[in-house]
């Protein structure tokens, strides 16, 4: 029996997620906040702005009306920038479960989304993430990911709900360490850009990789996830994939970096944001208040938030004293 599927937020990954509900036969309801994109999806089956040349099964329709959206729902996942979805969700009301697709970190109080989304609905929320760039899903190639939720039969059951022959999803009930994975990726992303901007080459970009996933379980542990979260599909795994690729949002932000645009300059022309940089700054307070160091996130802290030379900032960490390896 198919479900009713809602998804808050039409960007690339919210209308992909869109394509793979629909792809197993679930009712979707795709919440857009322009008007522009919920007449594109609804006339021509397109979401033109964020997912060009994908045409959408004609089982997904659109709208910017939120109570609609919800009303008869089974299941309803936020894809909405982490910074934006307090003010998002401050009218919605719901009792049936809740996914967070949204990787960030909220400036102004250091929250995960679903501890946004659990402040405001008052349940526990299901959070999905791992390395899944949205184009390529779109089309059709294969990729895999990671449900975490505190109660295993709700995991499970999103897990059937989306899981097929071409997305391979798997559960757990690490929802920190899921969460934190997928967010500061996007600033070790934004360091990798740097470094294949700067032309420092593979073994730099290698051993950032390595000294970023260290750097993303030390928060992560410190807040209580598990360490070895992040050594699977929603730590490395994601963290390979978005340092490596000239998809990547966040990747492509520090590339222009070292070509000397300033972040000013890099955001005006971007359509999606590029959610490292907004958690750069709210990991770096984290981090602060928590007493942990994080050495890539203070550089990159300095380079997009006091116009510090991607070159010296990479001096930095390269000069750094010399320490025992863990």
């Amino acid at each position: 029996m198919p479900n009713n599927i809602t998804i808050i937020g039409a960007g690339a990954w919210g209308t992909t997620l869109s394509i793979l509900f629909a792809e197993n036969k679930h009712n979707v309801v795709l919440w857009a906040h322009e008007k522009g994109v919920v007449k594109e999806i609804n006339d021509f089956g397109e979401n033109k702005k964020f997912l060009k040349g994908i045409q959408l099964p004609k089982i997904i329709t659109a709208t910017n009306n939120l109570d609609q959206a919800t009303e008869k729902a089974d299941l309803i996942v936020f894809v909405v920038p982490t910074q934006h979805l307090r003010e998002v969700i401050k009218n919605t009301k719901t009792k049936v479960p809740i996914l967070s697709a949204a990787k960030g970190i909220e400036i102004k109080t250091g929250k995960r989304p679903s501890e946004i989304l659990k402040e405001h609905f008052k349940k526990d929320i299901a959070v999905i993430s791992g390395p899944n760039l949205a184009h390529e899903i779109a089309k059709g190639l294969p990729a895999a990911s990671v449900v975490a939720a505190i109660d295993e039969g709700q995991a499970k059951q999103i897990q059937k709900l989306l899981m097929s022959q071409r997305f391979r999803v798997y559960t757990q009930n690490d929802t920190i360490g899921v969460e934190i994975g997928g967010a500061l990726k996007n600033i070790i992303a934004i360091a990798s850009g740097i470094v294949d901007g700067l032309a420092l080459g593979e073994n730099a970009r290698s051993g950032l990789i390595v000294r970023g996933i260290r750097e993303i379980a030390s928060l992560g542990q410190a807040l209580g996830a598990k360490e070895q979260t992040f050594y699977g599909l929603s730590g490395i795994g994601d963290l390979i994939l978005t340092c490596g690729s000239t998809m990547s949002r966040n990747h492509s932000v520090g590339v222009k970096l070292a070509e000397g645009l300033n972040i000013n300059q890099i955001t005006s022309n971007m359509q999606e944001i590029a959610e490292g940089i907004t958690t750069t700054k709210a990991v770096d307070q984290l981090a602060k208040k928590l007493k942990i160091e994080m050495p890539i996130t203070s550089q990159i802290f300095e380079v997009l938030f006091k116009k510090k030379d991607p070159y010296l900032a990479a001096q930095n960490l390269l000069s750094r004293e010399a320490k025992t390896e863990n």
